[in-house]
C-alpha cells in the first residue's frame, strides 16, 4: 500500500484551481484530490494516496470537455497517466481499455509523475494563460447583535 499523504502536491492543487479559474462555472461535484478509506481499501496503491492524482469533474456544459481534456494532456510531460470513460493512457503502452471498477465516467483522473510534483504551471495550455487571480464572493457581513 502507498503510503497516504495529509496534502496533495502542489501539481494537483494546480489543476483543480486552474479549471475553476478557466471555468468559473464548472461543477465540481466528482473533483478530487486524496483519497477516501473507502478508496483506499478499493485502490490501496492509487496515486491519490501520494497526493499525485487529482479527478477533474466533466463538465462540458460549462467548459470541463473531459473528452478533449484526456486527449490534449497526452502530450503533457507531467502525465503519468489518465483515465476516463473506461480507456487508461499512459506514455508507454498508449490507449487501452481500462478494466478498474470505476469506469471514470464522470471525471478525468490524472496521475502526475513524482518528478513534478511540485510543478505548477499551466495545465491547460491551449486555452491560453490561466487567470492569475480570479475572485470567490466574499462572504456577507454578520448581523449585528442588538443591545438588550
Amino acid at each position: 500500500m502507498k503510503p497516504v499523504v495529509k496534502r496533495a502536491t502542489p501539481a494537483a492543487i494546480a489543476v483543480l484551481r486552474q479549471a475553476t479559474a478557466l471555468w468559473p462555472k464548472r461543477k465540481k461535484a466528482s473533483d478530487g484530490l486524496l483519497p477516501s478509506s473507502a478508496h483506499i481499501k478499493q485502490s490501496p496503491n492509487s496515486d491519490h494516496n501520494t497526493g499525485l492524482a487529482v479527478d477533474l469533474t466533466h463538465d462540458p456544459d460549462n467548459g470541463v470537455d473531459c473528452k478533449d481534456i484526456y486527449k490534449r494532456l497526452q502530450s503533457d510531460a507531467r502525465v503519468k497517466y489518465l483515465i476516463f470513460k473506461g480507456r487508461i493512457w499512459n506514455q508507454v503502452d498508449g490507449e487501452r481499455v481500462y478494466s478498474g471498477k470505476n469506469p471514470h465516467n464522470k471525471h478525468l483522473h490524472i496521475s502526475i509523475k513524482d518528478q513534478y510534483a511540485k510543478d505548477d504551471s499551466n495545465w491547460f495550455g491551449w486555452m491560453g494563460e490561466v487567470p492569475k487571480k480570479f475572485t470567490l464572493p466574499k462572504p456577507l457581513p454578520k448581523k449585528k447583535q442588538e443591545k438588550q
